[in-house]
């Protein structure tokens, strides 16, 4: 089906199970619009309005959603594989199990949408912002996050391996039990954070920057990171594990290491939680 449907006028329309596949409805109002369990493979939608639309389930594969708004929109367990929704307005959306592999979300806006257990393999979210958004047990393994706005998200038990944090804004974030080996945290900010029981081993978090009495990170797995030159100030560090961590140049002031373990750490030029800096 190639049918020519802009600017079409469907809104509150039952298409459940309806098969829209390869249809330009680009700029179509759809507003409210139930597509429960539809296809719309390679379909158009540039610039549609789906604001509370229902596409549980639905197959959007391939789909052009490319400045849509689809605030508060149902994508629960949908197909969105390889779909680009570059600069969408999602927010509130719920993508609980959506499968979203390979993509572009790239300067969408996702504050307050619900992404917990989505499948997101070879997405793209740069400069994205994911304010107070529900991401817990999500698999962001790999991805590029960098720039990304994550301030008082929900990222506790996410998966986080060797993905890019590059300059992300972490503020508020809760991201206790999540996997962040291997992680490049560098110039991210995390005030407020929540960093507990998490795993940083193999991290890269040069000029880390806290700023904040405030971040938790008691009971943390910090082997083999790189926090050349981060901000710990006032940071809770008790019970950590810190063996072959690279500190020179960090600043400690304050900082709580009651029962951690430290071994083979550089040192060097560190400030430590006394205020004397190590030689």
């Amino acid at each position: 089906m190639n049918a020519h449907l802009c600017d079409i006028n469907l809104s509150r329309s039952d298409l459940d199970w309806a098969n829209l596949s390869g249809t330009d409805l680009s700029k179509a109002n759809l507003n409210r619009t139930d597509l429960t369990h539809a296809k719309l493979i390679g379909a158009k939608l540039v610039e549609a309005d789906l604001s509370g639309a229902d596409l549980t389930e639905a197959d959007l594969s391939w789909v052009n959603f490319n400045g849509a708004i689809l605030t508060r929109v149902e994508l629960r367990n949908a197909k969105l594989n390889q779909t680009s929704l570059r600069n969408t307005d999602l927010r509130y959306a719920n993508l609980s199990g959506a499968d979203l592999t390979n993509v572009d979300l790239s300067g969408a806006d996702l504050s307050r949408a619900d992404l917990s257990g989505a499948t997101l393999t070879g997405i793209d979210l740069s400069g994205a912002n994911l304010a107070q958004a529900d991401l817990t047990e999500a698999d962001f393994s790999g991805v590029d996050l960098s720039s990304c706005n994550f301030d008082a998200a929900d990222l506790s038990d996410t998966k986080l391996r060797n993905t890019n944090l590059q300059q992300a804004v972490l503020q508020g974030a809760n991201l206790s039990k999540a996997n962040l080996r291997g992680a490049n945290l560098s110039g991210a900010i995390l005030r407020e954070t929540n960093i507990s029981l998490s795993t940083l081993s193999d991290s890269n978090l040069t000029q880390f920057k806290t700023a904040s009495s405030s971040i938790r990170m008691n009971r943390i797995e910090l082997s083999s990171a790189n926090l050349c030159g981060a901000n710990l100030v006032d940071c809770n560090l008790s019970t950590a594990s810190m063996i072959d961590v690279y500190l020179r140049g960090a600043d400690l002031r304050g900082a709580s290491l009651q029962n951690s373990t430290l071994n083979r750490i550089n040192l060097k030029e560190t400030i430590m939680p006394d205020g004397t800096i190590h030689p």
